[in-house]
C-alpha cells in the first residue's frame, strides 16, 4: 500500500498522528493513523517471535536488502527477488543446518523484478512491465533473461507482479491497480491474466482485483485463492482484506464495491451502463475477510512433511502491517484453514511478534530504534515488514522480510 500522507510527531506528546480526509456517507473515515516506528534487526529480536507449541524460528539469512518473493526448487535451491536491487539471489543450505551458506546473484539489471515461477528447468520472472524467463543451469546459476511480455500495465501505485503456474500449463500473472480509487483506463489492470507459457493467448483470467499479490492453487481441488488489498482513506476498519475464490470472467468489485459486495460511497464514478447500486450485486464476495489494511502479501499452501499433519493443505498468508491505521494491524503471518474438501473455513494467527507495543529498552540507544520522546508517546515499533513465503524442500517455512532483509525459517522439532 503506498504511502501518501505525511505523519508527524504532535508536540502534545500523542502518539503520531496524520490528519486525514472526512468520511462521507456509511464509510467514515478516522482522522488519525499511526505508522510504527521501523527497528534494526537484532538477532535477540527473535525472543520476541510467538509461534504455537513446538515451533521454533531461527534466521536463515540476513543482510539481504529488499527480500521480497521467494522460489524453491526440487533440490532445495532457493531463488530470491529483490525488486530494489533489480537482481535475483539463489541461496542454498550446503550442510543442512539450516543456515545459508551460499549466497550468489544469478540474474541482474531486472528492474523492479518480483514474482518468480518455476517450470522445469526454467525460471520465470515477472517486472512491473514484463514477464521474462531463464534456462536454469545444472549448478543453480540463470541463463541471460529472455523476455516474453513488455507490455504489462504501468506499475504506478503498484509495481510488483506475481505469477504462478496452473495445472492447466498456463501462466497466471496478477497486476495490481494503478492508483488507489480510480476507475482503470487500462482494461488489464487490477486484474489477474492469463497466457501461455511463451507469452501468447494472453486474457484477462478475473477483475476487479485492486493488488492480489498472494495468490496460489488449493492442493485440495485446484481452487485459485488470492487475497486482495483494500483501498486506502476509509477507516480503520474499511474495507476488510479480501480472500477470494478467484474465478474465470468474475468481478471481485474494486473500484466500485468493498467486502460483501458493499458500495463504496467515496468512488464518484459509476460503472459502464450501470450503477454501483445495481453492480455491487453481480460481482463475487470474498470467502474470509481479514482486519483493514494489514496488507496480505505473500500466500502459500503447505504441503511440506515436517509440520504436523493437521497443518497440510493449510495455507499460510504474509500480513506486511498497516502504515494508515489508528491502532497497526499485520505483522505477522496468518493461517487460513480449509476443510477436506478444500473449502476455508477461517484465519488465525500462526507466528506474531514483530509488532511491539512496548520495545525493549535497548532499542532507545541512538540509532537502534525510537526515540526516547517516541517512546514516552507511547508509538508502538515493528522489526519486520513481512513480503514473501515458501516451503523449504525439508519442509520449513521460509519468510521473507523486505525492511531489514532477513529471511526466517519456521520449523516443527516437537514438543
Amino acid at each position: 500500500m503506498k504511502k501518501h500522507i505525511l505523519l508527524i510527531a504532535l508536540s502534545s506528546g500523542l502518539p503520531a498522528l496524520a490528519q486525514l480526509p472526512p468520511g462521507d456517507g456509511p464509510n467514515p473515515v478516522s482522522t488519525v493513523a499511526l505508522e510504527p516506528t521501523p527497528v534494526k534487526f537484532d538477532e535477540a529480536l527473535l525472543a520476541r517471535l510467538q509461534l504455537p507449541p513446538g515451533f521454533k524460528v531461527n534466521v536463515f539469512a540476513k543482510n539481504l536488502q529488499h527480500a521480497r518473493w521467494m522460489n524453491v526448487g526440487p533440490n532445495g535451491d532457493i531463488y530470491l527477488s529483490r525488486p530494489k536491487q533489480g537482481d535475483v539471489l539463489l541461496l542454498r543450505d550446503g550442510n543442512g543446518d539450516g543456515v545459508a551458506d551460499f549466497q550468489k546473484i544469478v540474474a541482474q539489471n531486472v528492474k523492479n523484478v518480483h514474482g518468480l515461477a518455476r517450470r522445469g528447468q526454467q525460471l520465470f520472472m515477472a517486472t512491473d512491465k514484463k514477464v521474462l524467463v531463464a534456462d536454469i543451469a545444472a549448478d543453480g546459476s540463470l541463463s541471460s533473461p529472455r523476455v516474453l511480455v513488455d507490455d504489462l500495465p504501468d506499475g504506478s501505485q503498484h509495481p510488483y507482479r506475481t505469477l504462478a503456474f496452473g495445472a492447466d500449463d498456463m501462466l497466471y500473472v496478477t497486476v495490481g491497480s494503478q492508483c488507489n480509487n480510480c476507475v482503470e483506463t487500462n482494461p488489464e489492470a487490477a486484474t489477474v491474466l492469463r497466457m501461455r507459457p511463451d507469452g501468447s493467448a494472453r486474457t484477462v483470467y478475473a477483475r476487479g482485483l485492486r493488488n492480489t499479490l498472494g495468490f496460489a492453487f488449493n492442493p485440495v481441488g485446484g481452487q485459485l485463492y488470492g487475497f486482495d488489498h483494500g483501498s486506502d482513506d476509509r477507516g480503520d476498519d474499511i474495507p476488510p482484506e479480501e480472500l477470494n475464490a478467484i474465478l474465470p470472467n468474475k468481478h471481485y468489485g474494486w473500484p466500485f464495491c468493498w467486502g460483501d459486495r458493499q458500495v463504496d460511497a467515496k468512488q464518484q464514478n459509476d460503472p459502464e451502463n450501470s450503477t454501483k447500486a445495481d453492480f455491487c450485486p453481480t460481482t463475487e464476495a470474498p470467502v474470509l475477510s481479514y482486519t483493514a489494511h494489514s496488507a496480505p502479501i505473500g500466500l502459500v499452501f503447505y504441503q511440506g512433511r515436517q509440520f504436523p499433519p493437521d497443518y497440510r493443505n493449510s495455507a499460510f498468508v504474509a500480513m506486511r502491517g498497516s502504515w494508515n491505521r489508528g491502532q497497526p494491524s499485520g505483522f505477522k503471518v496468518v493461517r487460513v484453514r480449509f476443510d477436506a474438501g478444500g473449502k476455508p473455513l477461517g484465519i488465525e494467527d500462526f507466528a506474531t511478534g514483530w509488532l511491539m507495543a512496548t520495545p525493549p529498552a535497548q532499542l532507545m540507544q541512538p540509532g537502534a530504534g525510537p526515540t526516547a520522546e517516541q517512546m514516552k508517546a507511547g508509538r508502538p515499533a515493528q522489526f519486520g515488514r513481512l513480503s514473501g513465503l515458501a516451503v523449504a524442500a525439508d519442509g520449513a517455512l521460509l519468510v521473507a522480510e523486505d525492511q531489514n532483509g532477513v529471511i526466517y525459517r519456521i520449523t516443527y522439532p516437537g514438543r
